[in-house]
């Protein structure tokens, strides 16, 4: 396990340039990790994103008794497919604070029957799941609530399942949608499943990531826009042979912001204009900024182009790579606004609240709504010790008010407890100093 001090300081940067080799998705990751358990046959996973996330699915599946095995000291994994039956039908399966991990398993092992519970960190325990659960408890499967209703931790037991049509709320997590149409091959044995979306689908470039997934294992989901869900009788989740994990564009854009704040250039490899992952869409803010981006097939270069500008604009699309514009605007040259957000208050920690109380810290003023957040930067960045609420994304967004921008320099800051960083990207802070010139830690 890797050791992190109790604070990291974070010294002012001049410049930020350079190339930086991303991590694997982590949504991208814990899907494949699933399919490949429920598929027919042997799956090589390569570049595995290597976080506690992973690590989380990775242990659960071990416990129902999918085999794998990790290849030397690579970040290749070998998975051996169950063809959607489990050895395993009793198990106790800590989730930690994984959504991508929780959600998925939750569908599939309800589905497919047993006795298992599910539990996570205490921030789990305050992480919605009851859409889900209540759209898999109308079809027949038995899943109770051992804490909260509406919460983890789950019971789960063997129902009887009846699903036809299924319906499901789509303005809380998109997770929910992804949970059902990965678990809906596996109720489609004799007659098509079809899930409905009820309102407003959230993140749709995430449920885009789950049938461009699907569809490499082997299964075809019809669809009506954003509404409607289709799986055919019939289909079973069959091993692509080899798979490749793309870089995670979410923590691509710290890097980036990197660029366009402070100079650049800034290049990451890993992701390019190919990516199935809707995040990428974060270098259209930045642009929108007035930054300079270039982009390859498997890489995107952030530089700047004097001073930022500020943005309005609505971030639904890209709910977690939006947090990176909110502290981009401490460089900007007036208020911006981030709106359609409301999904932030049930991430790892409720964003909207912890943005606003840690960018005041630095000097900002800044209008928290329900779903919005309005940022006016200060005249100069205050030097300021960064709480990160056990959000890793709170850690790496703050370490950008350390760089100097075109429109005011930034400043010295302490983020404290810097393990958050290992749920997706262990080794950021190291691969941050790289870029950050005259930045020691």
């Amino acid at each position: 396990m890797k050791h992190y001090p109790h604070h990291l300081d974070l010294q002012p940067a001049m410049h930020a340039q350079g190339t930086v080799r991303l991590p694997g998705s982590k949504s991208i990751s814990n899907r494949i990790l699933l399919l490949a358990a429920l598929s027919q046959g042997t799956t090589k996973i390569c570049d595995l994103l290597a976080s506690d996330d992973t690590h989380v699915m990775l242990m659960a599946l071990q416990k129902l008794g999918v085999a794998w095995e990790q290849v030397g000291e690579t970040q290749d994994y070998i998975v051996h497919g169950v063809s959607g039956v489990l050895p395993v039908h009793q198990a106790d399966l800590f989730m930690g604070n994984a959504g991508t991990a929780i959600r998925p398993l939750t569908a599939a092992l309800a589905v497919m029957g047993g006795d298992y519970t599910l539990h996570g960190v205490s921030r789990m325990h305050e992480r919605p799941i009851g859409d889900l659960v209540d759209a898999l408890n109308a079809v027949g499967t038995q899943i109770d609530y051992t804490g909260q209703p509406g919460y983890p931790p789950l019971h789960i037991r063997r129902g009887h399942i009846h699903a036809h049509r299924m319906q499901v709320k789509g303005n809380v997590s998109s997770q929910f949608l992804t949970a059902l149409l990965m678990a809906a091959p596996l109720m489609a044995g004799e007659h098509p499943v079809t899930i409905d979306v009820v309102g407003e689908l959230i993140s749709k470039p995430y449920i885009e990531i789950t049938l461009n997934l699907m569809q490499r294992f082997g299964v075809k989901v019809e669809r009506q826009g954003w509404q409607s869900f289709t799986v055919a009788a019939g289909q079973k989740y069959t091993s692509p042979g080899t798979i490749h994990v793309e870089g995670d564009a979410s923590s691509a854009s710290y890097f980036l912001a990197a660029g366009a704040i402070a100079g650049g250039p800034v290049r990451v490899e890993g992701v390019g204009r190919n990516s199935i992952q809707g995040d990428v869409r974060f270098v259209e803010s930045l642009e929108q900024m007035g930054a300079t981006i270039t982009m390859g097939d498997n890489w995107i270069e952030a530089k700047s182009n004097g001073v930022l500008k500020a943005i309005d604009a609505d971030f639904n699309h890209i709910p977690d790579a939006a947090m990176t514009i909110a502290v981009a605007a401490l460089y900007a040259d007036g208020p911006s606004t981030l709106r359609n957000i409301g999904s932030w208050r049930v991430k790892e920690t409720d964003r909207i609240a912890a943005m606003a109380t840690e960018l005041r810290k630095v000097g900002a003023i800044v209008e928290e709504g329900a779903d919005y957040l309005r940022v006016e930067p200060p005249a100069e960045i205050r030097s300021a010790a960064i709480d990160t609420y056990d959000d890793h994304r709170m850690a790496m967004c703050f370490s950008l008010a350390s760089l100097d921008g075109a429109a005011r320099r930034g400043n010295a800051i302490r983020i404290n407890d810097p393990k958050c960083v290992a749920k997706t990207f262990p080794d950021y802070f190291e691969a941050f100093a790289q870029i950050a010139r005259n930045n020691l830690f």
